[in-house]
């Protein structure tokens, strides 16, 4: 672990500047994630540009109440889209399947999943008979997409209780669905054990092979299940001869970001208690960071409640562009759970210099201690600094503008190649030695689609490297401050 450290010293940059947000959650149409026990999980958002502006669109999910669609127009002031009545949604994930340079949503619910394609001006339309998906008595909560040469995404649906088991919810964890291209269609096959899923990631791993990540809820698999590792090209679950050790925790999210430099991704699991960073090793395994890195985050860290807190949605980001990768976890107690916090605020956990990172939360204005579900981090103004959406159980949906102040400079990336993987899902991006993955998945219930972000520190200028999903390698230069398209 020591390497580790002189790693992250060397990549230090300017002095961080103090992060501070405003909430203008009142600028949203009102929004709230309801419903019984069934929508204790879930709670997504999907960000997307649904109309082609640049400017980042909100779909959230409803559970028991109406799904919603958030249009940008500019300043922070969103509208309500019209939308089909679709109730029983946990969380969407925006992903362009046809490539036709629309994003589509496929939208997770308690019963038949659905997929809608986007159009024109956010418009989007029911396709769900054209894919096999399992019927209504599913309750899904986590999804992951990736392509491989046959043109047409690889889809992996996480489900959650098994609602057909008369003995459950306990030890009643239903299976996994993989969607598989073929000629004329899909073809849908189970995928199991599952043990209540609740994130999947379709990412290469710290060994350099694509494999599908599942984290999932020790609370209703209660023992016997643990964190789930599939390689897609071997078609099996890792285990202890892989190097994939047996750890069981109350999986919520997962979140990946090389944080390094070795290029290739940490990983942040949620999880009730002890948030858990995994950081990846040179022979392609994994170590659980020390606890002196800071991002354990497993108490509330302000009040009088020493309960364990309950972490939920989790993402990095630079959100002061100081050229070091921050991170960002959405708290809230499962409902009136006793063992755990119930006044839970949100972590904003910043990276110092030397590679540990300090909670920031509260003084960057961003502790709500609603019951925080999804969330997200996007540029929803276009002022090159990352902003905050939260989407709570049974309270408003928050969003906070990033307003710090002496921040560093930036980079905004998009890839678009011909084909069906139009945006060069799976590709890595390297920008003055900064790497991050398009990827679909993750997250918890929610993902997003749009440009990556980087903070620069004090560069202006950008060196960036592209390793396509094709295997090639391309090299661009760019100013800072400013969004760039790439091609192959």
């Amino acid at each position: 672990m020591k390497s580790l450290w002189v790693i992250l010293c060397l990549l230090a940059g300017v002095g961080q500047a103090e992060p501070l947000f405003r909430d203008l959650s009142h600028r949203l149409p009102e929004h709230r994630y309801l419903g019984g026990w069934n929508h204790f999980v879930g709670g997504g958002v999907a960000v997307l540009d649904c109309n082609g502006d640049a400017l980042p669109d909100i779909f959230a999910a409803g559970g028991t109440g109406p799904a919603g669609l958030f249009v940008n127009q500019g300043n922070f002031t969103f509208t309500a889209h019209p939308l089909p009545d679709i109730r029983a949604t946990t969380g969407a994930y925006p992903i362009d399947i046809n490539a036709d340079g629309f994003m589509d949503l496929f939208v997770l619910r308690i019963g038949q999943n659905m997929i809608l394609m986007g159009g024109p001006d956010c418009s989007f339309a029911q396709a769900t008979p054209d894919f096999p998906l399992l019927p209504a008595d599913q309750w899904s909560t986590a999804f992951s997409a990736w392509w491989l040469d046959d043109g047409r995404p690889h889809m992996a649906v996480g489900n959650y209780v098994d609602l057909k088991n008369p003995e459950g919810p306990f030890f009643a964890c239903d299976s996994h669905e993989i969607l598989t291209p073929l000629a004329d269609g899909y073809h849908s096959t189970p995928l199991e054990p599952g043990f209540c899923s609740l994130s999947m990631l379709a990412t290469k791993d710290a060994s350099g092979a694509q494999r599908l990540r599942i984290s999932n809820d020790r609370q209703y698999y209660v023992r016997g299940g643990y964190e789930q590792m599939w390689d897609l090209k071997e078609g099996r679950f890792l285990g202890a001869p892989d190097g994939w050790e047996k750890i069981s925790i109350w999986g919520m999210g997962i979140a990946s970001r090389d944080i390094t430099g070795d290029q290739r991704e940490e990983v942040m699991l949620t999880s009730m208690g002890d948030q858990l960073m995994q950081i990846a090793q040179p022979d392609g395994t994994y170590a659980s960071a020390p606890f002196s890195i800071g991002t354990y985050a497993h108490r509330p860290y302000f009040g009088d409640d020493g309960r364990p807190s309950t972490g939920w949605h989790a993402q990095f980001g630079d959100m002061d562009n100081d050229g070091r990768v921050d991170l960002f976890i959405s708290k809230g107690n499962v409902d009136q759970m006793p063992s755990n916090a119930i006044k839970d605020p949100n972590n904003l956990l910043m990276q110092q210099a030397d590679g540990t990172f300090r909670e920031m939360g509260q003084s960057a204005g961003l502790a709500s201690t609603e019951r925080g579900r999804g969330a997200a981090l996007a540029d929803f103004d276009g002022d090159g600094r990352l902003d905050v959406v939260v989407l709570n159980r049974r309270a408003p949906l928050e969003i906070y503008r990033n307003e710090t102040p002496d921040a560093g400079h930036w980079l905004a990336v998009s890839l678009l190649q011909p084909g069906g993987n139009r945006h060069a899902i799976g590709a890595s991006i390297t920008v003055n030695g900064d790497m991050q993955r398009t990827i679909i998945g993750g997250g918890h219930a929610g993902g997003q689609a749009g440009p990556l972000h980087f903070g620069l520190g004090a560069a202006t200028q950008a060196e960036i490297t592209v390793a396509w999903p094709s295997g090639r390698i391309t090299h661009h230069n760019a100013a800072a401050n400013q969004s760039v398209t790439l091609t192959p």
